[in-house]
C-alpha cells in the first residue's frame, strides 16, 4: 500500500509530485522550488505541447518567472513527443539541475513519465515517416474495431493485450510491426535506467477527495473557457494536423473542435471536456495506485506540503 508519510532522511535528489489534473500539484511544486532553490520540471504529456497553455492549465508566465520551468510549452503540437523523448529531455535537465546547485521538482500527471524517471522506459523503435504516413492514410476512415481485427490478422499477441476501442495503441502496434516484422511486446524488456535510478527521491501523490477533485475540474474547466480556451483550439485546429496526434486528443480539444465545426452547441462541448477530465482524473489514480511502488507518499495538498517542508528542513539542518 503507499505510504502516508515518511521519516526524516538525507536530502533527496529529486522532488516527485504527481496527482490527477486539478488536485494542485503546480502550486505545491512551485512552493517548494521558491522555498528551497529547485528547478519546476514538467511531467505531464500536455503541458509540453506549446499549441495549449490555456487548456492543458500550465503554469502562466507570472508563476514561471517566480522559480525555473523546464519542458513547458516547449513542444509543437505536430510532434509526437514520447516518453523517450521525454526521458532524454529529463536526463540533460537533471544535469542542468545538479549542475546549478539546484533541486529538481518534478510536477505533472502522467504515470509513464514518472516511471521512466526512476526505472526508466521500454526503448521502441523510431517508425519511419514513410510507413507512419501510410499507415494512417490507410486507416483513414475506418473504424478502430477494422483495425484492431487487423492487428489480429498480423500481430495477435498484441491484439490480445489492446482494446479494440483504443485506436491510438492500435495504430502503435501496426506502425511497430510494419516497421520491424515484431510485436510492440518484444521491445519491453529493451529498458533504459532512468535518469534518477539510484538516487534518493521524495515521491508525492496529491490525494484530493473525490467530490471535491469534480467541483475544482469542472470550475477549472469553465475558467479555461474563459481564458481563452476556444480560441487556442480555433488556432490549432486550423493547422489540419493529424488527429492522431498527442496535442489533437487533449482533453476538450475534440468536443471543442467538434463545437467549431458546427456538430455541437458549446455548452455541450464545455460539458464533455468536463466529464473527459473527471474520467481521466479517476484513471490516473488508478493508475498509481496499482501501477506505482510503495515510496509514493500519498497525502492531502496541505499535507503533503507540510511533509516536504519538514523533510527539507531537517535535511539542510534548520
Amino acid at each position: 500500500m503507499p505510504v502516508a508519510d515518511g521519516g526524516e532522511e538525507d536530502r533527496p535528489a529529486a522532488i516527485l509530485i504527481a496527482g490527477p489534473t486539478a488536485s494542485g500539484k503546480s502550486a505545491l511544486g512551485l512552493a517548494l522550488a521558491r522555498a528551497f532553490g529547485g528547478t519546476v520540471i514538467n511531467t505531464d504529456s500536455m503541458q509540453v505541447y506549446a499549441d495549449l497553455r490555456v487548456l492543458t492549465a500550465r503554469p502562466s508566465p507570472e508563476e514561471e518567472a517566480l522559480a525555473p520551468h523546464r519542458l513547458y510549452g516547449s513542444v509543437d503540437g505536430a510532434v509526437n513527443f514520447s516518453v523517450g523523448h521525454f526521458q532524454r529531455q529529463a536526463s540533460a535537465l537533471v544535469a542542468e539541475a545538479d549542475a546549478a546547485g539546484r533541486l529538481p521538482i518534478f510536477v505533472g500527471g502522467t504515470g509513464l513519465y514518472f516511471r521512466a524517471l526512476d526505472e526508466g522506459f521500454s526503448d521502441l523503435p523510431e517508425i519511419p515517416d514513410a510507413i507512419r504516413t501510410g499507415l494512417r492514410t490507410e486507416a483513414e476512415g475506418r473504424p478502430t474495431e477494422a483495425l484492431h481485427r487487423w492487428l489480429a490478422e498480423r500481430d495477435p499477441e498484441s491484439a490480445a493485450r489492446l482494446r479494440p476501442s483504443d485506436r491510438m495503441r492500435v495504430m502503435r502496434a501496426l506502425e511497430i510491426f510494419a516497421a520491424t516484422g515484431r510485436s510492440i511486446g518484444s521491445f519491453h524488456d529493451r529498458r533504459e535506467p532512468g535518469p534518477l535510478a539510484g538516487r534518493t527521491l521524495l515521491k508525492i501523490f496529491l490525494a484530493v477527495e473525490r467530490d471535491a477533485l469534480r467541483r475544482r475540474i469542472d470550475a477549472r474547466f469553465l475558467a479555461m473557457m474563459e481564458g481563452g480556451a476556444l480560441d487556442e483550439v480555433a488556432a490549432l485546429h486550423a493547422r489540419t494536423l493529424d488527429p492522431l496526434l498527442p496535442v489533437m486528443r487533449a482533453h476538450g480539444v475534440p468536443g471543442l473542435i467538434a463545437h467549431l465545426d458546427g456538430a455541437l452547441p458549446r455548452e455541450e462541448a464545455v460539458r464533455r471536456g468536463q466529464g473527459d477530465t473527471r474520467r481521466y482524473a479517476k484513471r490516473q489514480h488508478t493508475w498509481f495506485r496499482h501501477q506505482m511502488g510503495a515510496d509514493w507518499h500519498w497525502l492531502e495538498p496541505e499535507a503533503a506540503q507540510a511533509m516536504a517542508v519538514r523533510r527539507l528542513r531537517a535535511a539542510a539542518g534548520r
